[in-house]
């Protein structure tokens, strides 16, 4: 594609020629328009000047007879800026008037319309003039002329036709000026866009589109481009992540089991131990289930497309069944469970995923209060439900360690488990469980102080 192709097919040079085209038609109407009517009316009052003269003449005529109508002519005809009076034979020859010449053909034009003749008024003039004149008959076989000068409708004519032909002329520099501004702003701009993706398909993330901050459409697209990148970099660096954790923590149990196979096969092979080996190998392919639903789960769950239809439920009937479930796991951890609900508490969501998210946040309490180096004596959950305006707000508190306020962002992550969680079964997976069933449904979560311990708050909007 040549230079002037590649210009030719820009919207910028499509738009101005659609511009330059409306504008020309638009000032040539307008001018056209004008002219006409201007022509009109100048050409009107020179019409009703020669009726009213002609007027005059024949009120002369009728009361002083031909005499009065050479008097009135001679008389009318020595005032500047007279009009043109003419009394000629039928042979062309000039008995009175301010005309030394008239064209013998004039004269045998008579009738109601004026018509438009050059004319000379001084005997010797180089150039003739215009002028709209009426003949008519008089006795005894005399001719009568009388007319205006329009020469000055003509150069007014002169005058309208020059503006434009100027006026397209400019129009036409002004279309080529614009042209030339803005299709080398949008040639930049998009060069600019092209500069950026070649950068990012080659890999480079951290490219983004320049925001001029003009505030014109290409700043809005620019901006909204730039946040997409900005949300495919954080779900590609989330990717490699997740990808590096599933491949750290999975590295782990998967040698534990190729490690107790090798080491039972090597073995004098009793029963006993190829038993024992099965079972911790079986256990192990368990967790990694867990670990892969779990992974499962929160992908369709972000994807907004759980398995479970959202129905209108009563939260405070999940809150009281989760902790009755949980209620005999926390006696056996010697952890004392604290319910307080207000009911009902109801509200629009899926009763499976809803349960399964509470349900994380209580075992991760129970599971987590006496853990460090300093396990409180009393070791305490406290799971309350409420309502508070438009929100239910649900709770699950205790006076453990808690989660230092620089890791509690972090521990929303897939596979972050902290150093002091390490000695605890699990995969890291819960808590970015919560997260996302409370954002499907439209809540929000939260981690806070409990002094001492931790409150995971979660609000979910009330139903009706």
């Amino acid at each position: 594609m040549t230079a002037i192709g590649k210009v030719v097919r820009t919207t910028a040079f499509k738009l101005s020629a659609i511009y330059f085209i409306v504008f020309t038609v638009f000032a040539i109407a307008f001018v056209g328009w004008i002219s006409r009517e201007t022509d009109r009316v100048l050409t009107q009052q020179v019409r009703d000047s020669i009726e009213a003269e002609i007027g005059i003449l024949a009120d002369e005529g009728l009361s002083k007879g031909l005499t009065g109508i050479v008097a009135a002519i001679e008389q009318r005809s020595r005032v500047p800026g007279a009009s043109l009076y003419v009394i000629a034979d039928k042979d062309g020859n000039v008995v009175a008037g301010n005309v030394t010449e008239v064209p013998p053909a004039l004269l045998k034009q008579s009738g109601l319309d004026p018509v438009t003749v050059p004319y000379k008024r001084l005997e010797g003039e180089r150039t003739s003039n215009l002028a709209m004149v009426q003949v008519l008959p008089l006795p005894n076989g005399l001719i009568m002329l009388v007319g205006r000068d329009i020469s000055e409708i003509d150069r007014i004519r002169t005058v309208v036709a020059k503006a434009m032909v100027i006026g397209v002329g400019l129009l036409i520099m002004l279309a080529l000026t614009s042209w030339f501004f803005v299709s080398r702003r949008v040639l930049k701009r998009i060069d600019q866009v092209s500069a950026t993706s070649l950068r990012i398909m080659a890999g480079d993330l951290s490219g983004r589109l320049e925001v001029t901050g003009s505030g014109d459409e290409f700043d809005r697209l620019a901006s909204s481009l730039n946040a997409m990148l900005d949300r495919i970099e954080t779900l590609l660096s989330g990717l490699k992540e997740v990808s590096d954790n599933i491949a750290h923590d999975l590295k782990t149990p998967l040698t534990r089991m190729r490690t107790r196979v090798e080491a039972a096969l090597a073995g004098e092979g009793r029963n006993e131990e190829y038993r024992e080996a099965l079972e911790a190998t079986i256990e192990d392919a368990d967790q990694l289930i867990r670990t892969f639903n779990a992974l499962l789960m929160i992908a369709r769950v972000e994807a907004g497309s759980p398995d479970a239809a959202l129905t209108a439920l009563d939260l405070a009937r999940i809150v009281a069944d989760v902790a009755e479930f949980y209620e005999p796991v926390a006696e056996e951890a010697e952890v004392y469970l604290e319910l307080s609900l207000e009911e009902p508490l109801p509200m629009v969501g899926s009763r499976e995923l809803v349960s399964q998210a509470l349900g994380n946040l209580v075992d991760n309490a129970i599971k987590y209060v006496r853990s460090g180096e300093n396990p409180p004596r009393t070791a305490r959950v406290r799971v309350t439900a409420r309502r508070e305006g438009p929100d239910i707000v649900v709770s699950v508190a205790d006076n453990g360690p808690g989660i230092p306020a620089a890791d509690r962002e972090r521990v929303l992550q897939r596979f972050v488990r902290l150093e002091k969680s390490r000695s605890q079964p699990g995969s890291g997976l819960g808590l970015s469980l919560v997260e996302a069933v409370t954002k499907l449904h439209h809540g929000a979560i939260s981690l806070s102080d409990a002094g001492p311990g931790l409150v995971v708050t979660l609000r979910f909007p009330a139903g009706s």
